[in-house]
C-alpha cells in the first residue's frame, strides 16, 4: 500500500468519525456509563474533544452545540428520551475503573 496523502488520511478520519456518530446515535441504548466502563470514554467526551478541537480552529463552540453536534438532538432531549437511572452495578464498575 502507498502511503496515504494528509487529504486522505484526513478524509479517511472524518469519515470514521461520522460513522461512529452516526452509529451511536442509533445505538441509543447503549448508555454513556456503559461507554466509560468499557472503553473509558463516552457521547460526552467526544462532543469535548470536537468542541476542543473546533477551538483549536479558532472556532468558538459551545458544550451544548458540540453535544447536539454528536447526539443529533439537544443533550437534554436525548437523556429525557434515551437515558436511563445507572444501576448500582453500573455506579461501581465507573467507581472501579475511574480511580486514580
Amino acid at each position: 500500500m502507498d502511503k496515504l496523502s494528509e487529504e486522505q488520511q484526513r478524509a479517511f478520519e472524518a469519515a470514521a468519525f461520522r460513522r461512529l456518530v452516526a452509529h451511536l446515535r442509533e445505538r441509543t441504548d447503549v448508555q454513556n456509563i456503559d461507554m466509560m466502563n468499557l472503553a473509558g470514554f463516552c457521547r460526552n467526551c467526544l462532543s469535548n474533544w470536537y468542541r476542543e478541537a473546533a477551538e483549536d480552529a479558532g472556532v468558538a463552540l459551545t458544550k451544548d452545540e458540540s453535544r447536539e453536534i454528536v447526539y443529533g438532538m439537544r443533550y437534554e432531549d436525548w437523556k429525557a428520551k434515551h437515558q436511563t437511572e445507572a444501576t448500582d452495578d453500573q455506579r461501581k464498575a465507573f467507581e472501579h475503573s475511574h480511580k486514580h
